[in-house]
């Protein structure tokens, strides 16, 4: 189990300040530990991408209209787009969250689906539902609708709201999306301890800056 918990983290590093140096430094440790992903934002998926060239085992996954999922739909298709050309493989975008709260089912659908659409065929598509702003009962719409508009993953948070994964939601959105649909669990996840809970309750992929703490068996102290 441990070995494989190791194979299923996105490394990541969103912060707004994060430097070429540790851009690099991100890269180096997922092709060292072998990880599902480095999770950068858009702007150094190119860096990340010529770094990896050399390995299909790393992949590289970028992060669109994050992190409020506030950006209209034409700008998010854009940025899938533009992202799939400097080389991700992988997309995790943030819904439009207060469309979701509104109910405007159709326009969160359209939303996911403009993404998938963009992405076909080049790029998996992970769905950030943020769940700590939703209820269970929205948790559940946005799961539904993220697997109706042809996502690959739901995905629990961004790591920059009010919380993270936690085991609750993890098996709420597996129960919703059935076993076919992969369930991404991020944010607070810094243990090895945390992601086997978050794997067992039907995780198959994890979202954490503390990859190398996880693999290490350590405990880290950070949040995403």
């Amino acid at each position: 189990m441990s070995q494989n918990v190791v194979r299923m983290i996105d490394h990541t590093l969103l912060k707004a300040d994060a430097t070429r140096e540790e851009i690099i430094k991100i890269v180096e440790e997922a092709k060292k530990y072998l990880f599902a992903s480095v999770c950068v934002n858009p702007t150094w998926v190119k860096t990340a991408a010529d770094m990896l060239a050399d390995t299909n085992e790393v992949k590289v996954c970028t992060v669109i209209g994050f992190p409020l999922g506030a950006s209209t739909t034409e700008t998010k298709a854009f940025e899938t787009k533009n992202a799939i050309e400097n080389g991700a493989n992988e997309i995790d975008m943030v819904i439009n969250i207060a469309a979701l709260k509104d109910g405007q089912d159709e326009l969160v659908e359209k939303d996911i689906r403009a993404i998938v659409e963009a992405a076909k065929g080049k790029a998996i598509v992970k769905v950030i539902i943020e769940t700590c702003l939703l209820t269970n009962e929205e948790k559940v719409r946005a799961c539904e609708l993220s697997v109706k508009a042809g996502a690959n993953f739901v995905k629990t948070s961004t790591g920059f709201s009010t919380g993270g994964a936690t085991v609750e939601d993890i098996r709420l959105m597996r129960q919703t999306v059935g076993p076919e649909i992969g369930v991404k669990a991020s944010g607070g996840v810094r243990s090895r301890e945390d992601a086997v809970a978050m794997v067992e309750a039907g995780a198959t992929r994890i979202g954490a800056s503390s990859g190398v703490s996880i693999a290490k068996g350590e405990l880290s102290d950070s949040n995403y």
